[in-house]
């Protein structure tokens, strides 16, 4: 892989070959998600494997995206990388722009397989397409963030129904601390993805120039004079004020295991986690989920995916290939989608997939009632210029930026304003050295 590409993420261990059943032909597939989701994964494999007698599929858990990307970066260089990677959205322009990959539409196209990629959610298949259209990576695991509510509390508290505005929420806040004042109304943990990417896009204003990076290279950041930098002195002030805590690992319990423990009323977070709170709440825990709410005078936009895709790597044999797009072809099926968003909290990416499981009443009860409120925010309208996705190089160190200086700001080290203003400003040279790294390359 392209030297320049290397450089954006530290090289780690490279993972050795996939061991080959007899007869078969072995690929391999390297996913970031571990744990329960990691395992669901697996599934997918074994199901794939066990489907038919051609191909052999080796997945192996990297327990992390960035591990996953780093591992294949640095396996590149021994020519034993994946045929398969799973990344995340915040990896998307750096893997655009590195040129080592087999655009999915087209691989599927070389090997005649119809995949209706119409079908697809504008809202999750923009973020991982070219300025053509043309898919270049496979959507897979998807999420949009929601808020996760107790019931109960907001009932004790006099709150009929979830905030739809900021506003609201402020008073809803006090409402809880009136309330419960020896509970945790809200536990909060920094995240870039809620708080930044997420928050502008429901609010259809810009997270940089150039349509968030979309129509070139020489983008900026500017979310620090946007609604964002309100939105965040909001944050300090409430947490100043008592009616929120922190909650993150490095300090213990993490927000949304407060939130299935009973210790705090409210946390925002992927629907993604919504198995995970099924699993893990305590007894009697009554919580349901809405919309992420907007500030009064905005009219509410989509929010975009979260989550990872599947790139097809390159230098692969042609009978890699032809497995992998089998592979990917098997999980765009509507029974495999069932399957995965079954067993996990993730949305389906087709728009066939989500109608058939509503028709069957798959939302209708617990455990998967509410996640259809994923796709409503999703597909609240459709994805303008500002509300595609964001496509900025080394974001995954700007969203690092973003978070240390925040952290600075909430404890109380500097000002909110200023805290935005040092990430945007570290971000903006990071945007720098990755357009003279491109100098004169465009975005595909």
């Amino acid at each position: 892989m392209k030297s320049t590409f290397i450089s954006v993420f530290a090289v780690a261990a490279a993972f050795g070959g996939a061991a080959s059943a007899q007869d078969r032909i072995a690929f391999e597939y390297w996913y970031g998600l571990g744990g329960y989701l990691g395992e669901v994964v697996a599934q997918t494999c074994d199901r794939f494997n066990e489907s038919q007698d051609t191909y052999q599929i080796t997945c192996v858990s990297q327990d992390g995206y960035a591990t996953a990307v780093q591992n294949t970066i640095a396996a590149f260089r021994a020519g034993k990388h994946p045929t398969i990677v799973q990344s995340y959205d915040a990896g998307t322009a750096d893997l655009m722009m590195s040129g080592e990959f087999y655009p999915v539409q087209q691989m599927m196209a070389d090997f005649n397989i119809e995949i209706d990629w119409d079908n697809y959610f504008p809202g999750i298949s923009n973020y991982y397409a070219a300025s053509t259209g043309e898919l270049i990576s496979m959507p897979f695991n998807s999420s949009t963030p929601v808020m996760y509510y107790n019931i109960d509390d907001f009932a004790a508290a006099g709150i009929d129904t979830p905030p739809a505005t900021w506003e609201a929420f402020e008073e809803a806040l006090r409402a809880l601390e009136s309330a419960q004042p020896e509970k945790c109304n809200y536990g909060y943990a920094p995240s870039t993805w809620v708080d930044l990417e997420q928050f502008s896009m429901a609010h259809g204003i810009p997270v940089a120039s150039k349509n968030n990076g979309y129509d070139g290279l020489d983008a900026e950041y500017v979310y620090n004079t946007t609604q964002h930098v309100k939105h965040m002195e909001d944050i300090k002030r409430w947490l100043d004020e008592g009616l929120l805590e922190i909650k993150t690992s490095q300090g213990g319990i993490n927000s949304r295991d407060a939130f299935a423990q009973n210790q705090c009323s409210i946390y925002f977070g992927s629907i993604a986690s919504h198995a995970t709170v099924h699993a893990s709440a305590v007894d009697g825990l009554n919580w349901d989920v809405a919309m992420i709410p907007v500030y009064e005078g905005f009219e509410r936009t989509n929010t975009v995916v979260g989550g990872a895709s599947l790139w097809v790597l390159s230098g692969k044999t042609e009978d890699e290939y032809r497995g992998a797009a089998e592979y990917l072809k098997f999980l765009a099926t509507p029974e495999e989608e069932k399957f995965w968003v079954s067993n996990t909290g993730y949305i389906p990416v087709t728009k066939a997939a989500f109608e058939q499981l509503t028709a069957e009443g798959f939302y209708d009860n617990a455990p998967y009632k509410g996640r259809e409120v994923a796709m409503k925010s999703l597909t609240y309208t459709d994805p303008t210029p500002l509300t595609r996705g964001i496509r900025l190089g080394g974001f995954i160190q700007a969203r690092a930026e973003w978070v240390a200086e925040v952290e600075a700001a909430l404890a109380g080290q500097k000002t909110m304003q200023e805290a935005l203003d040092t990430a945007v400003a570290r971000s903006n040279e990071v945007l720098r050295r990755f357009e003279r790294t491109y100098r004169g390359k465009q975005l595909p």
